[in-house]
């Protein structure tokens, strides 16, 4: 029988919105913590930890079927000490946990539940668990532990044994290749035959955005002049911005799309997706300069600024797919809402938002999707686009207004670090590529609240945030994406302090998170000691790897400021996931940006002078991909601008190998000494 329990758990205390969720479940849970484990040592019982976070859709099934239902609960609570975990806080738990659970079943997923002796060590594990298997479960681990507590160690050794071996195989490795131009080829001719043709993505459902893939294949066909794979690209774009994974009246992206043509997505929607997928649009934009893909940036920032922005310039994690119990119902349509709200509108809204076999959905429900031809509806309706969009707009705006009485999909509103880093980018770019002050303003109050919010006393991070409290140490990723975030800042105002600070976070990174045995650093720092082992995380996912984006840092970072140890440590990071990445590219494709620095041309350009801004976001504009771009004031000391201000002018130096041209005064010329393939 599902219940709540009237006396809340001990994750009454806690500040994310997930375990929260679970603080009046009859199960007594326990954060994780030192004092979880301490009472399973002094009970003699075996540790459940169980993981999730507040978007996830079955997390919240196995909910209601088990934790709210007094016959498990008694179970688990007699037999186990319970520990919830939020990953999104606590990612270093779940990456442990969710390596264990792999290495015993060859796959995972969430809500990810595994089952560790009072020292940590994992022994049994799954993913989702309906009743009936759950009892089974809890019933045969708690006899097995009582009556074979040695079987039960013996096997925990040998999981953790396995665990740690698969950590040296990712940090020790004795080959590494160089990474070359052949070698980026070879791979994507080989990633290319997983390409969907129709449809855009990868040629298999579910189908999931992985922006850090796109934003590789996109700067290598522009790098490369290899127009199938840039055709490739803008056709995804196209499909996922058309179709329901794209939230066609509000702006922002759902996690994933769980069929072949990106229509019906599974409804929750992240604030790492929308922040990565507007870097890419921007990109993209600025390739090609399509308005469409300008637009849909666009909406997204403003989706994010209205929904997700605190008052203090933090960003919250996530919207849940339900709203009502029921998934996707807050966004979702049936003919007869469509037909009262829009009256003699409606015509022409179904014909473009395929109010049509092509939408429909379930239970007379459609999902708006835009119609993929515009030009012959136009005909069609003999209406010009501009007029189209106008009664489009109108009809959004009608829709809208409805859905304002609907209610709400849950919000996890906790702000992870580097999520809001990465947001905190995504504006940032949004000012440099489209010039809207508001952009530039957000972006620069999302550092702020970073470094005065998120960072410790001692210049250390913190993870979370959340009503004034921030709290666990960050994590590699953590560092890595505040550190991007910073040079994107420099840009803005080219104040030098954002460098600087990105800098000093380079130092304290390679300090605290060293690997004396290996070129990568360790997800967690030194100072975390509550882990049965440290892991470290290479393959890009959908967040890249924190390697990957640390070893693009340190790249930048010693251009700027001229450290050519951290350049080499960056190629030496590069060259030991060479195979992987020849074995498994989409895997591997943010390291692959890095590679592309070494495959082809790199350039430093220094703007000096009195229209640095003016000139800064020209070049920009023109979508330059190997470069990075140094703007500077009067007096810096950086060694690309030291010394080169001409009274009076503002000059462009373009820079490859330490060796410089003469400079320009035009962006024109700068653009002529730059080799764009």
């Amino acid at each position: 029988m599902s219940q709540s329990n009237a006396t809340p758990n001990a994750l009454i205390h806690e500040t994310s919105p997930y375990l929260l969720q679970h603080a009046y479940n009859p199960v007594q849970w326990l954060p994780y913590s030192e004092e979880a484990f301490a009472l399973a040592k002094k009970e003699n019982k075996p540790v459940l930890i169980s993981i999730g976070y507040s978007a996830c859709h079955w997390c919240h099934v196995m909910e209601h079927e088990c934790f709210e239902d007094q016959e498990v609960a008694e179970l688990m609570n007699r037999y186990f000490v319970n520990v919830k975990v939020d990953r999104e806080e606590r990612s270093d738990v779940d990456m442990l946990y969710m390596q264990a659970v792999q290495l015993m079943n060859g796959q995972g997923g969430w809500p990810l539940n595994c089952f560790v002796l009072p020292d940590g060590q994992p022994f049994y594990g799954g993913t989702y668990f309906p009743k009936k298997q759950w009892i089974h479960i809890l019933n045969t681990l708690a006899k097995l532990h009582q009556n074979e507590p040695q079987k039960v160690v013996d096997y925990a050794q040998e999981l953790t044994k396995g665990i740690q071996q698969a950590e040296e195989l990712v940090t020790q490795k004795e080959n590494t290749l160089p990474f070359g131009r052949t070698k980026i080829q070879s791979a994507v001719q080989k990633w290319k035959q997983g390409f969907d043709i129709r449809d855009g993505g990868q040629n298999r459902a579910p189908k999931f955005p992985m922006p850090n893939n796109y934003r590789f294949l996109l700067r290598y066909a522009e790098l490369s002049g290899d127009q199938v794979t840039k055709d490739h690209v803008l056709l995804t774009l196209n499909k996922m911005a058309g179709a329901g994974l794209y939230d066609q009246l509000r702006g922002g992206f759902s996690r994933y799309s769980t069929d072949m043509i990106w229509k019906v997505p599974h409804f929750e929607k992240m604030l790492y997706d929308n922040a990565q997928l507007v870097s890419l649009y921007i990109e993209a934009y600025l390739f090609t300069k399509n308005t469409y893909y300008k637009q849909v940036a666009e909406q997204t920032l403003n989706f994010v600024e209205k929904e997700w922005m605190g008052r203090e310039a933090c960003f919250y994690s996530a919207y849940d797919a339900d709203s009502e119990g029921e998934e996707g119902k807050y966004y979702v349509w049936t003919e007869q809402e469509l037909k009262e709200i829009l009256n003699e509108d409606y015509s022409l809204f179904s014909k473009y938002y395929n109010i049509n076999e092509r939408g429909n959905w379930e239970h007379d429900n459609y999902i708006l999707m835009r119609s993929e031809n515009l030009a012959a509806l136009m005909v069609s309706e003999h209406i010009s686009r501009e007029h189209l969009e106008q009664k489009m707009e109108a009809c959004r705006q009608a829709l809208l207004k409805v859905a304002e009485t609907r209610v709400k999909p849950g919000l996890d509103d906790k702000s992870i670090c580097s999520w809001n880093a990465m947001m905190c980018s995504a504006f940032a770019q949004a000012h440099l590529a489209f010039g809207e002050e508001k952009h530039k303003t957000i972006a620069l109050r999302s550092m702020e609240f970073i470094l005065g919010k998120m960072k410790s006393p001692q210049g250390t991070l913190f993870r979370t945030y959340k009503n004034g409290v921030s709290k666990i140490p960050a994590f590699l990723e953590d560092y890595a994406f505040v550190s991007e975030a910073l040079m994107n800042c420099y840009l803005l105002e080219q104040n030098e302090t954002y460098l600087q600070e990105a800098k000093r976070l380079m130092e304290l990174s390679l300090k605290e998170f060293e690997n004396p045995k290996s070129p990568f650093l360790y997800y967690t720092s030194k100072a975390q000691a509550d882990l049965l082992t440290r892991n470290t995380e290479t393959s890009d996912n959908v967040i890249p790897a924190s390697n990957s984006q640390m070893a693009l840092n340190l790249f930048y970072l010693s251009r700027y400021f001229y450290i050519p140890e951290w350049e080499q440590r960056a190629l030496n990071m590069l060259d030991a996931v060479t195979e992987e990445f020849m074995r498994y590219p989409p895997g591997y494709s943010n390291w692959a940006a890095l590679g592309l620095h070494v495959a082809y041309p790199f350039y430093e350009v220094a703007i000096v002078g009195k229209t640095v801004n003016e000139k800064l976001r020209r070049l920009y504009q023109t979508g330059l991909t190997n470069t990075i771009l140094a703007p500077g004031r009067d007096g810096s000391e950086l060694p690309l601008l030291k010394n080169r201000e001409v009274a009076g002018k503002t000059l462009i130096y373009v820079c490859k190998n330490s060796s410089c041209q003469l400079p320009v005064e035009s962006v024109e010329e700068a653009l002529k000494q730059i080799e764009r393939h």
